[in-house]
């Protein structure tokens, strides 16, 4: 894992639309229409951590959804986290 500096992230930012760097994560609100799929958004989700081996922060209200990643091991963002927003954008679209 490489921990990314602030011109990596920059750049890796402008491929992930709204996704932000607050502190040492990367953040993302998602919102749905419905509960259910909200859930369903989450189970998918744990199915990219699972297969990433990548555990993230996951907040739920109603019909929105907050994922925060970062990787602890290397106290900041990594190459890690910014290929698991990608696996979950891939999937969205």
């Amino acid at each position: 894992m490489m921990l990314l500096q602030d011109a990596d992230l920059s750049s890796t930012l402008a491929e992930l639309p709204g996704w932000s760097v607050e502190g040492n994560t990367l953040r993302k609100e998602f919102k749905f229409k419905t509960f259910s799929a909200a859930i369903a958004f989450i189970n998918r989700v744990a199915e990219i951590a699972r297969t990433a081996r990548h555990h993230p922060e996951i907040w739920n209200s109603y019909n929105r959804v907050r994922l925060t990643l970062t990787t602890h091991d290397e106290g900041g963002i990594s190459d890690k986290d910014v290929a698991f927003a990608r696996a979950v954008e891939q999937g969205e679209t």
